[in-house]
């Protein structure tokens, strides 16, 4: 279970679902606030992840949680259909590129 951001970043290729990401091609960008806030996002092209710092110019999805809201949603103590309807979890784009997301990462 990771305990820092830059921990996730490094275990993302490790717990990605590559068979649940055939056929996608979109970007997921993560604006994580806080003491241990990052910003990266996710390019999935069918079936390949590629983990990058920085923001993206035009992400399909934009994601904003707090460190520790984001820490604990990736490693289940957080739900996040109940961190989007309590305003922990904040979405701008494509809705349903984030119903998708639990798929294509395995958490804890």
């Amino acid at each position: 279970m990771p305990d820092t951001i830059k921990e996730v970043i490094a275990g993302m290729a490790g717990s990605f679902n590559a068979e649940a990401a055939k056929g996608m091609n979109a970007i997921y960008q993560y604006d994580i606030t806080g003491d241990d806030g990052a910003q990266f996002y996710n390019e999935i092209k069918d079936g390949a992840l590629e983990v990058k710092e920085g923001t993206h110019a035009s992400p399909n999805i934009t994601i904003t949680m707090t460190s520790k809201d984001y820490l604990d949603l990736v490693n289940g103590k957080l739900n996040g259909q109940m961190a989007f309807m309590s305003g922990k979890l904040k979405i701008k784009g494509d809705m349903s590129l984030a119903m998708k997301l639990q798929n294509l990462f395995k958490t804890a």
